[in-house]
This record gives structure tokens, C-alpha cells and sequence, in this order.
């Protein structure tokens, strides 16, 4: 049991960060349409595809990574932008319900060995 607890809070903090962006998208009534549209655009790293395996996984995981929405979430809010806080916000679920599902970043020798699991 103990040995699969990093995973199993790795998940729940996944859930949890999907959670409290929606929670804080709905709260700021940002829109619903552009959550449906927006959602999955982090997955359009994949189209790094054609630039061979590594470009794929650094494009995947520059996407994926934690870093990006919350520069973008942070900077916007100082500077009042709430197309930037809404883009940050819906870009922040996308990885949270990523990482509640067990997607983690990608390792470069193999891309199904992510930082959570065996894909």
C-alpha cells in the first residue's frame, strides 16, 4: 500500500488542481465556451509528431508542465488581463485532470514512461 502512495497523491493533487481551476474559472463567470473549445489544446503538442520523437516530447512537455499557466495566470492577474487568468485557468485543469488520470511528462528514451507511470 505504501509503496503506491506517490502515485496515488500524485493523482489526487492532479484532482485537486483540476478542481480548484474550474472552481475559480466558474467563480470569475469566464466563459463556458471557451473551456469546451480551449480545453484540449495543450494536446496539440502531439503535431510535433512530424519533427521526430524528441521534438514531440519536449513540445509535449513544455505544454504540460506546470510552469507556463501559472507565469501566464500570475502575470495576468498583476496586470489586470482576464483573457490571459482565464487561458491559465483552463490550461492548468488540462493538466490537473491529466495527472489525476496518471499522464505525467514524458521521459526523452521513451514516451510511454512518464514521471507518474508506465502509459
Amino acid at each position: 500500500m505504501l509503496a503506491n502512495l506517490p502515485r496515488l497523491l500524485l493523482r489526487i493533487e492532479g484532482l485537486v488542481l483540476f478542481a480548484s481551476a474550474i472552481a475559480l474559472y466558474v467563480r470569475e463567470d469566464y466563459s463556458v465556451l471557451a473551456l469546451a473549445l480551449l480545453f484540449l489544446a495543450p494536446d496539440l503538442s502531439f503535431l510535433a509528431l512530424a519533427g521526430g520523437p524528441r521534438v514531440r516530447e519536449v513540445a509535449y512537455d513544455a505544454a504540460h508542465t506546470y510552469v507556463g499557466p501559472i507565469l501566464l495566470s500570475s502575470v495576468s492577474a498583476i496586470a489586470e488581463w482576464d483573457a490571459g487568468v482565464m487561458l491559465g485557468l483552463i490550461w492548468l485543469a488540462h493538466i490537473g485532470i491529466d495527472r489525476a488520470l496518471g499522464y505525467g511528462l514524458r521521459y526523452p528514451d521513451a514516451f510511454r514512461e512518464t514521471h507518474l507511470q508506465r502509459v
